[in-house]
């Protein structure tokens, strides 16, 4: 049987098989602020359960948030353990399965059009008080060619700004950004969606790392290893997931500058780099009892894994393929999207080097690459950086390259958004001549066997 793809369904199957990885919270919450002060506090516990919330103010239907924090709970969506996700994503993403058209689905429950659109109707809520105000966090665009009916998928932070429009930012390097100023230099209005609340596997095939003119509702596809069933919106005719929480269609207006951020970003700091773009809606539609499907902003593990982890798969898959040497690799969050760790089992002088170039020539994201031996865990920060600390020598082991396009959202960069790179090799090297101390592996058994029978002889 083709599994549901429909959110609620997956949060019902969810809770079923993993009933201790969801947190409830049953009382009204004092503040959409809450929610990511919740996901803050459970963070620094070393905690990242997906969250249900009953009641919060900015919404008249529940709210379920922190879905993406969890590594773990990723690689259950793709029935692998963690250590397989990167190939599982990219098998799934190299595979695409056009999507289909459906005669009805659930978020067509409610349609609401022209004058009667009220966006005071559609639930969002101010995640940190340097906010302008509340936003939709989990706001995907989908843009349709008229000529070849290719769409895109794209993250966009949204606000509220009149009766019938959004204030939304675009990426000034994305694939909606070309289409959008092809629009304005044809003098026409972009015609779009906007999705709020997809299956999880839609919600990451907006983030994947895919060539212009591909089709990500395709790349959905291959995620979920079947068509995406999609419905047109009542206008425009753009395909989005028939069992959408909301979406929203209408037009990116080619003229209008509106005022737009602060806005919580993945670098830790409220941004108000803009490209200040309104929305116009035409149509509202939505399922008669929806969720918010929030994503927590900010420099947070949700916000971050939606995007590195498609990134992360990419540039794993493309350096082994050059370098059969690469074992892993990791974007920390205390990096956010800027650092970057690779594991090498190095077989000649200057492989990691090479390895490094490679990743900051690919990604231009980021800024700072650690290389490390095949025996450090990537994923912990204390391991690197004891690696940086016994095996690097500034003089000799670092390089850096200036004046390369970065992230506008990097608050370091420069006015016209180029950034320096720095390249770090912790790798030992030929001539290192160091033993590390190791425990053999029955003391390790033993210690843990002594430690539990301790911790059940108390009282």
């Amino acid at each position: 049987m083709r599994e549901s793809q429909d959110f609620q369904s997956f949060a019902a199957n969810y809770r079923e098989r993993f009933p201790d990885d969801i947190l409830d919270l049953p009382a009204r919450l004092a503040d959409g602020q809450d929610v990511a002060a919740i996901v803050e506090a459970l963070a620094l516990q070393g905690r990242a359960p997906m969250l249900a919330c009953a009641s919060v103010p900015g919404s008249d239907w529940p709210l379920v948030t922190n879905v993406f924090a969890s590594r773990q709970r990723i690689a259950r969506l793709f029935g692998v353990g963690v250590e397989d996700l990167h190939a599982e994503y990219q098998r799934r993403a190299n595979a695409p399965v056009d999507p289909v058209f459906v005669n009805d689905g659930a978020v067509a429950e409610v349609v609401t059009e022209g004058e009667a659109v009220d966006l005071s109707a559609l639930p969002m809520i101010r995640h940190f008080d340097s906010d302008r105000g509340p936003y939709v966090t989990n706001a995907i665009i989908v843009a349709s060619d008229p000529e070849t009916s290719i769409a895109n998928l794209s993250y966009h932070r949204s606000m509220r700004h009149a009766q019938s429009a959004l204030a939304t930012s675009l990426h000034s390097r994305g694939h909606l950004w070309r289409m959008y100023q092809t629009a304005r230099e044809a003098g026409r209005p972009l015609p779009v969606a906007m999705v709020i609340g997809a299956h999880p596997l839609f919600m990451l095939a907006a983030s994947a790392r895919v060539a212009f003119g591909t089709d990500e509702r395709a790349v959905a596809g291959g995620l979920m290893q079947a068509p995406l069933e999609m419905i047109a919106t009542p206008r425009h005719g753009i395909g989005v997931p028939a069992n959408a929480e909301f979406v929203l269609e209408g037009h990116l207006d080619p003229e209008a500058h509106v005022a737009e951020g602060p806005f919580g970003e993945f670098s830790g700091y409220s941004s108000d780099r803009s490209t200040n773009t309104l929305f116009h809606v035409t149509a509202m539609m939505r399922k008669r009892a929806p969720w918010l499907v929030d994503v927590v902003g900010g420099a947070t593990d949700e916000h971050l894994n939606l995007a590195r982890l498609p990134r992360e798969a990419e540039m794993l898959e493309k350096l082994k393929a050059r370098f059969p040497s690469v074992t892993g690799l990791h974007y920390p969050t205390s990096g956010t999207h800027f650092h970057c760790y690779v594991r090498i089992r190095q077989t000649r002088p200057g492989e990691a080097r090479q390895v490094m170039l490679g990743l900051l020539g690919w990604d231009p994201y980021l800024k700072t690459v650690i290389a490390v031996d095949d025996d450090i865990d990537v994923t912990q920060d204390s391991q690197v950086l004891w690696a940086l600390a016994t095996h690097f020598q500034p003089h000799r082991d670092m390089f850096t390259v200036d004046g390369l396009p970065g992230s506008p959202l990097d608050p370091s960069s420069t006015a016209d958004g180029t950034t320096s790179r720095l390249a770090l090799d912790a790798t030992r090297g030929p001539d290192f001549h160091g033993i590390r101390a190791v425990l053999d592996a029955g003391a390790r058994d033993r210690a843990q066997a002594l430690l539990r029978g301790l911790a059940g002889a108390r009282p």
